[in-house]
C-alpha cells in the first residue's frame, strides 16, 4: 500500500513540475519576476546572486504548491527553522502517517557547457540521516517519510551586460525590465535518483547531485543500477570505512570502492558525466 501511495505522489509531483515553467515565465521564456517595488512605484532590479534568486523563486512558487497539495488531498507543513530538512512536508489529510519530504532546489546552466548545471546538495548524510528516529535539524524523523523528493528548477542566468543591478525603473516600464534568469525548466524526482557519490559542499555533510542535465532529467544518478537501499547504505557509511591496501590506509569515499568492499560488481556504479576541462593555451 505504501509503495502505491509513493508512486501516486511521485507521478502527481512530476506532472505538477511540468506545468510550472508557464507559471513563472512569459512568452519569451523570461522570468516574470522583474524586481522589488517600493511604495513610490520604483522597481529595483533583482540581484543575480543565486541565493537571492533561489529564495524569490521559492516564494513565487508557494501559492501554486499549496494549490497542488490541496488538489491531491494533502496539507503542507513548512520547516520551523531555516536549516531544517525538508523545505516542505506533505501530509495526507486522510492518513497522518503518510508523509513525503520535498526539497526545493535551484541551479543554473554552466554558460560554456550548457549541457551541465552547477549542481546542488540533496540534504545531509549526518545525524538525522543515519539515525532515522532523531528529530534534530529535521521537521519529522527521517524514517517517518515514505519518500524523499526534489522539486528542481534549472535556469540560464542573464549575461552581466544585460542586467544593471544599480538601475531603478519606473513601474510603467515593468515589462521592459530585463529578467535576471530565463529558460527555467522544472522537474521532480526522488533524491536518490539524481545523487552522486561525492559530497556537495566543502566540509559539510551534504550529499551532492550529479551535474549532467540530461542525466538529471532521466534520473541517471550514480545509484541508478542499484536502488535507494544502496544509496542509503553508502551515505550512512560515507567516510566511516577504512581499508588497507599494501602499506596504505584510506577511507572509502566512492561508490566504486564501496561496492568492492561489499563484494559486489563495481561496474554497477553508473559513471558520472562531467563537463570536459578546457585546455589552457600558453603563448
Amino acid at each position: 500500500m505504501q509503495m502505491i501511495e509513493k508512486q501516486t505522489f511521485k507521478n502527481s509531483l512530476k506532472n505538477f513540475a511540468a506545468t510550472l515553467d508557464k507559471y513563472v515565465s512569459n512568452v519569451d521564456n523570461q522570468w516574470t519576476v522583474k524586481g522589488f517595488i517600493d511604495i513610490f512605484s520604483n522597481v529595483y532590479t533583482i540581484s543575480a546572486d543565486t541565493k537571492v534568486i533561489s529564495k524569490i523563486l521559492e516564494i513565487h512558487l508557494f501559492p501554486k504548491i499549496f494549490e497542488f497539495a490541496e488538489l491531491i488531498g494533502y496539507r503542507i507543513v513548512l520547516t520551523d527553522h531555516q536549516n531544517y530538512y525538508p523545505d516542505i512536508t506533505f501530509i495526507s489529510k486522510t492518513d497522518e502517517t503518510i508523509k513525503f519530504a520535498v526539497d526545493l532546489k535551484t541551479t543554473y546552466r554552466i554558460p560554456k557547457s550548457p549541457a551541465f548545471c552547477n549542481g546542488f546538495t540533496l540534504g545531509s548524510h549526518g545525524s538525522y540521516f543515519k539515525d532515522r528516529s532523531k528529530k534534530k535539524n529535521i521537521q519529522f524523523p527521517y524514517g517517518e517519510y515514505l519518500g524523499h523528493f526534489c522539486l528542481v528548477a534549472i535556469y540560464t542566468r542573464a549575461e552581466s551586460h544585460e542586467v544593471d543591478e544599480k538601475k531603478v525603473f519606473c513601474l510603467d516600464k515593468l515589462k521592459s525590465i530585463p529578467s535576471v534568469i530565463k529558460d527555467i525548466q522544472f522537474f521532480a524526482c526522488e533524491k536518490w535518483e539524481i545523487a552522486s557519490d561525492k559530497q556537495g559542499s566543502g566540509n559539510t555533510a551534504n550529499i551532492g547531485s550529479i551535474v549532467s542535465i540530461k542525466d538529471i532529467l532521466n534520473g541517471n544518478g550514480v545509484f541508478k543500477n542499484l536502488g535507494e537501499e544502496w544509496f542509503d547504505d553508502y551515505w550512512m557509511n560515507y567516510g566511516k570505512i577504512t581499508v588497507t591496501t599494501g602499506n596504505k590506509q584510506y577511507q572509502i569515499k566512492s561508490l566504486h570502492d564501496f561496492l568492492i568492499f561489499k563484494s559486489y560488481d563495481p561496474n554497477l556504479a553508473l559513471p558520472i558525466d562531467r563537463p570536459k576541462k578546457r585546455k589552457k593555451h600558453h603563448e
